[in-house]
């Protein structure tokens, strides 16, 4: 349990850099997304929650 509310810890706080240092940059990125098509953040969701999933393995496992 502490190693995972430790990697949630390091998350958030990784997460929440961009919003720190560039608050006005956030908000362009904000209007951005609301152009991109909802298939197509899906199939960016997909594939980086993979890629998470890849790293978590490799980490673990190797």
């Amino acid at each position: 349990m502490p190693f995972i509310l430790s990697v949630l810890g390091a998350v958030l706080m990784l997460e929440g850099i961009p919003y720190l240092a560039f608050p006005g940059r956030v908000k362009e990125w904000a209007l951005i997304l609301q152009e991109i098509p909802a298939r197509n953040l899906r199939i960016m969701g997909v594939l980086s929650a993979f890629c998470g999933l890849l790293l978590l393995y490799a980490g673990t496992f190797f």
